[in-house]
């Protein structure tokens, strides 16, 4: 039976997270905080803010890549000077919020269906996107044998990571625009919608059990080099190619009390995306190597190269596109019309960026007052 909006929308401030409702109670906290080897404090560096640490999450993804790359550096500890930069790596949201909600990060790089849902849950009062971070990475990959043109996509199973995450909003609303209909809580319709963790995907996929999935990357080049094919690349449906998948987001008391740390890490990130941009080989590398240091296990050429090439790093947080995929959220029957006033403090970024000598970025009206 379909579940009415508000239904969802209480479960979800009962669990005071994400639209990820099915997952929230199989994640813990992400893994145990861990320290690049990489970043060595520097010789009569003074502790920012009087802070022992600051607590840092990001997910083990390429869309993640800026944190990657920042940590494998040594960026975020040449920034935080004496402050020790620790780090948590997530799978997925809701886990991630739940850990910012319960003061164990301070600081994270997150989609944002997450981060929307994160805000709209505690009423605007515990989380701010402080930036963006990456744009793109994000493709609908399908078994060529079953699925030759979009069309053919109506009566398949195609996974996404999760119920309300980033990627399953968006085929959710690319599946209405398509004139079909599912119940957005089931996945039955006239697609059928597999939640289904990245991790397991390319298995499924290969198993049969799921005809392709939309899915960001390298589980997207994981797909391909499994035989499937890119079928629609999501950037080709939004204006000027460019969609926010990963932001900054930072606990509203922690960006009060401690702003030089921020700023910091900002800085970090700034750098991060500078380097990213001018040395993408080496910058793949040094992801691939931060991913392998997390998880154990780098990714290999015919995976890493493809999948990098499509994310674009960026600075910009890409306001007026979270609110769209707010709007197709609220569109799927996942969340009632949210109030995203104040989701954005760009204050201590854009002074930054003018620091630098590069261009300020806009909060589309989302901006705290």
């Amino acid at each position: 039976m379909p579940v009415h909006r508000s239904t969802l929308l209480r479960r979800g401030l009962a669990a005071a997270t994400a639209l990820p409702l099915l997952a929230l109670a199989a994640c813990g906290y992400g893994s145990e905080a861990k320290e690049t080897d990489t970043a060595q404090v520097a010789a009569g560096a003074k502790k920012i803010d009087g802070l022992d640490s600051v607590k840092i999450g990001y997910f083990g993804n390429l869309t993640h890549g800026t944190a990657l790359v920042a940590a494998n550096k040594g960026y975020f500890q040449k920034e935080l000077g004496a402050t020790k930069a620790s780090y948590q790596i997530f799978n997925a949201g809701p886990s991630e919020i739940e850990a910012l909600n319960s003061d164990s990060i301070d600081i994270g790089w997150i989609g944002p269906s997450p981060a929307i849902n994160g805000y709209t849950a505690s009423q605007g009062k515990n989380l701010r996107i402080i930036g963006g971070s990456a744009s793109g990475g994000v493709k609908l990959v399908v078994n060529p044998e079953k699925i030759k043109s979009l069309k053919d996509v109506k009566g398949k199973k195609i996974a996404t990571p999760q119920l309300g995450n980033t990627q399953d909003v968006a085929f959710l609303n690319w599946i209405a625009e398509q004139g079909w209909k599912v119940d957005a809580e089931s996945g039955k319709g006239d697609v059928s919608v597999v939640r289904t963790d990245n991790s397991v995907t390319p298995d499924a996929y290969k198993s049969g059990s799921i005809d392709g999935a939309w899915v960001p990357e390298p589980t997207a080049s994981k797909l391909v080099a499994a035989g499937g094919k890119v079928l629609l690349d999501e950037a080709d449906l939004w204006p000027d190619k460019k969609f926010v998948i990963t932001n900054i987001i930072v606990r509203q008391e922690f960006l009060k009390e401690h702003p030089k740390a921020v700023e910091a890490v900002l800085k970090a990130a700034v750098e991060a995306n500078k380097w990213i941009n001018a040395n993408p080989d080496k910058a793949k590398a040094a992801a691939n190597a931060q991913l392998e240091a997390d998880s154990g296990k780098a990714l290999p050429a015919d995976i890493l190269d493809p999948a990098w090439k499509s994310i674009q790093f960026t600075n910009d947080p890409l306001a007026s596109t979270l609110n769209t995929e707010a709007e197709h959220a609220v569109k799927a029957g996942l969340l009632e019309k949210p109030d995203l006033k104040g989701i954005y403090d760009l204050t201590l970024l854009n002074k930054v960026l003018k620091a630098e000598g590069e261009s300020t970025v806009d909060d589309a009206g989302l901006g705290a007052s």
